[in-house]
């Protein structure tokens, strides 16, 4: 599939301070899109059902000045996380995105890089001499703006100089040859997005297949890139653990065996306001959103979610541990959820 093309954008004034923010206009216009030049708060949008809202904003690119500010934390994947982008062009049903996205949904892209990467290094500064992990992915998939952006590059080759600091980041996209000829010397960790064709056939849209995802991976492990593959979400459905027996052979066959790579294993889960999102978006959705069949769990960010009950979350990681430990003996899984 081809770079992400936004339909719309919209760029606060005070961007095109930066000579980013003045790039993406050009380059925006270059490419016929609709730009559209904001002091304070976004023009509220024409659009009439919440669905057309929703979908518009899937295609609309804001670009912006991050505000400095605290990072917020990432459990488990790191200790804090890195905005350089927040959305994603991505139209996957499931997305947890939807609880705190959901109602504007735009991919915002930040120009004033060097103030996120600066507030980094105060982060590691203050924990030193421990190891200061940054996650670059919690709020957005940023390699689908890339091509758009170069942030990914910059902060590749600022965690490279920076001692006691490490970076990971994971996406659904392929768009990586920009990243692998970078002297990351290896503090930066990519990590792909998977999931078997059960859940990639009915739930996602706009993303690579994953075929393509697994080629773009062995890419990034020639380059010498830590690499990491975050399966999830987990469903269970009828005939769930030969699916995901399939996945996690056909990573087996596209990357070399000698790679020691980490897994992630994320369950499904939703919360009120993303199930009342994904309903109005995507009428009549395959995905299980049925209360009375999870149980609930308070997170970390103050709302609730609903997760498999104990005994599903027990069969679920059973399986994992002894399929990739059968199949993958090199991977080492870093957590499940």
């Amino acid at each position: 599939m081809g770079p992400f093309i936004p339909r719309l954008a919209f760029i606060q004034k005070a961007a095109l301070a930066y000579p980013l923010g003045r790039e993406l206009m050009s380059r925006l216009k270059a490419e016929d899109v609709e730009v559209s030049v904001y002091e304070k708060k976004l023009p509220l949008s024409t659009q009439k059902t919440f669905a057309e809202r929703f979908f518009l904003s899937k295609r609309t690119m804001v670009v912006l000045v991050w505000k400095r500010r605290d990072f917020q934390t990432c459990r488990p994947s790191a200790h804090y996380q890195l905005p350089l982008v927040s959305g994603c062009p991505g139209l996957c049903e499931y997305c947890y995105l939807n609880t705190n996205l959901g109602r504007t949904p735009y991919v915002k892209v930040y120009v004033n890089v060097e103030d996120i990467l600066d507030r980094a290094r105060e982060y590691v500064d203050e924990r030193r001499p421990a190891t200061t992990v940054f996650e670059g992915s919690a709020t957005s998939d940023p390699v689908a703006v890339e091509a758009w952006t170069g942030s990914l590059q910059r902060a590749i080759r600022f965690f490279a100089a920076l001692d006691n600091a490490r970076f990971r980041f994971v996406t659904k996209y392929t768009d990586i040859g920009g990243l692998l000829g970078i002297p990351h010397k290896g503090k930066t960790e990519v990590r792909f997005s998977i999931n078997c064709n059960y859940a990639l056939e009915r739930f996602e849209t706009g993303t690579p297949r994953l075929q393509n995802r697994l080629k773009a991976a062995r890419e990034i492990a020639r380059a010498g890139y830590p690499l990491g593959f975050l399966v999830g979400p987990i469903f269970v459905f009828e005939g769930w653990r030969e699916e995901y027996t399939k996945l996690l052979h056909a990573v087996r066959d596209y990357v070399p065996d000698d790679i020691g790579v980490t897994i992630e294993l994320i369950t499904h889960r939703f919360t009120a306001r993303s199930k009342k999102v994904i309903e109005q978006v995507y009428p009549g959705t395959q995905v299980p959103l049925d209360k009375e069949e999870r149980r609930f769990k308070h997170g970390q960010f103050g709302y609730g979610k609903y997760v498999y009950p104990d005994n599903v979350m027990a069969e679920i990681r059973e399986f994992f541990e002894r399929q990739i430990g059968a199949v993958l003996p090199h991977a080492r899984i870093l957590y499940i959820v």
